[in-house]
């Protein structure tokens, strides 16, 4: 199912109540529905954005909700909550929709502010023709909706050779400690029974990195998820014991799926491997206990992530970065086993996420360069690796630290029997840097994470 996304400003002036004058309003909105919209229903919508009102409010963080009815009801109403002063409040207004006058209907927004139920301004605000109706048609997209429960059940269809993974990763926001737990379905190269097995691991911010595995073990092909040695990881919740670990956790998705590879990568396993987040950010509730350490989880951000495939890649680096506010960063660069693609530099699948807009918009773009306006490159190594990258209008560098002292190795075996090491850490450091080209490059965003970055480098 598609829903509709897009972007508008509104213009105009407000009179305060009990003050001379007019002040001016702007309005940075993003409208979110969940179905496409249609000129002759009535589709509700999600609104967040900026509100600014000349020496009053400066709030980007607004929220309310949009209401489009053309024809049945011959309006578009908004509603608007945000802070201003230190008063919460909000803005109620509809375009009026006339065939008489469209253009005026269509771009004209009278509206009231209240303060609770008690009104304390009105004004008018105008879509800009001149300079805001090419944005605005360019920047609706009708992406698909799906359902991040839809991506756990297991994808293995008895083919030898392949290698299928549920991991979760989460950092603990009262500690600061980091925390992966690992689940791998493996169906050897030679024919041989398919086996289960995994992994808990805690990154403390000061301490030794714990870990204990279990399995391995017959794979009994669950329906959904992942289910093997008294260890679950299936419908919004994680069970398991392994070694002197004990968990127990409830998964709250936050986001809709990323999808890292290209989406039909992931529904077509036609590459070596693809790997998609079912949740681009989950909150995680719950509890962890390690020796005689109990974590008591509530709120702790992460996100779960499914890999399928042939097995690891000849040489690889993955990062999921939280930078908050709702802004998600998942880099997987790799160097591939095949002989094709194996003299090749690391091709990077980077995939931001903020705004609800996803950058670069197709995956391929980051991996491949498409027309030369793509040209993404990483630089492999310990302790710390870089990912650099342009499209035509943005650029990217991301630095990734994995202090030596917070990171896991640890060895494991890929179908062909090949050895696998990964050197993993759910503190590690990032620092992300994003310019714009406006005549020249100039910053956009810029984000610094001390220890609540989650990355790993590996290779075969």
């Amino acid at each position: 199912m598609r829903g509709t996304v897009f972007t508008e400003t509104l213009l105009g002036t407000v009179r305060l109540d009990g003050e001379p004058g007019e002040r001016r309003v702007r309005l940075d909105l993003r409208a979110a529905a969940d179905r496409v919209l249609l000129p002759h229903r009535t589709t509700p919508a999600r609104l967040t954005g900026r509100v600014r009102i000349a020496g009053r409010a400066d709030d980007p963080a607004a929220e309310g909700e949009l209401e489009v009815s053309p024809v049945a009801r011959r309006r578009i109403r908004y509603r608007l909550d945000f802070t201003a002063d230190g008063r919460r409040l909000t803005l109620d207004g509809w375009k009026s929709v006339s065939p008489r006058r469209p253009l005026t209907s269509m771009t004209v927004l009278p509206f009231t502010l209240y303060d609770g139920h008690t009104r304390v301004g009105e004004g008018v605000l105008r879509f800009p023709l001149a300079t805001g109706l090419l944005p605005f048609l360019l920047g609706f997209r009708f992406p698909r909706r799906e359902d991040p429960g839809a991506h756990g059940a297991p994808r293995w269809n008895g083919t030898p050779g392949r290698t299928e993974v549920w991991y979760t990763t989460l950092t603990d926001p009262a500690t600061g400690t980091g925390v992966w737990l690992h689940h791998e379905l493996t169906a050897p190269a030679d024919g041989s029974d398919p086996f289960a097995h995994g992994w808990a691991a805690v990154f403390p911010r000061a301490g030794e990195v714990r870990h204990a595995r279990f399995g391995p073990v017959p794979w009994t092909r669950p329906a959904d998820g992942f289910t093997a040695d008294g260890v679950t990881c299936s419908g919004g919740r994680l069970e398991g014991r392994a070694g002197d670990f004990r968990w127990s956790l409830t998964e709250q998705p936050e986001d809709p799926p990323l999808f890292t590879f290209p989406r039909w990568s992931w529904r077509h396993p036609l590459l070596p491997a693809a790997q998609m987040l079912p949740a681009a950010r989950a909150t995680y509730a719950g509890e962890l206990s390690y020796g005689t350490t109990t974590l008591k989880l509530s709120g702790a951000p992460g996100a779960p992530a499914r890999i399928y495939g042939h097995g690891n890649a000849r040489r690889w680096t993955w990062l999921h970065a939280d930078l908050g506010d709702g802004a998600v960063l998942e880099i997987v660069a790799a160097v591939s086993t095949r002989p094709a693609l194996r003299r090749l530099p690391p091709l990077v699948f980077l995939r931001l996420r903020r705004s609800g807009r996803t950058w670069p918009r197709r995956p391929e773009r980051s991996a491949t360069g498409l027309l030369g306006l793509g040209r993404f490159r990483a630089d492999l190594g310990l302790p710390t690796w870089t990912v650099t990258g342009r499209t035509a209008l943005r650029r990217v560098r991301v630095d990734v630290t994995q202090p030596p002292e917070r990171t896991l190795t640890l060895e494991y075996r890929d179908p062909d029997g090949a050895r696998a090491v990964c050197r993993n850490s759910e503190s590690a450091d990032a620092r992300v840097v994003l310019e714009r080209w406006w005549g020249r490059w100039r910053p956009e965003a810029s984000w610094t994470l001390e220890g609540t970055a989650h990355a790993e480098a590996g290779e075969r």
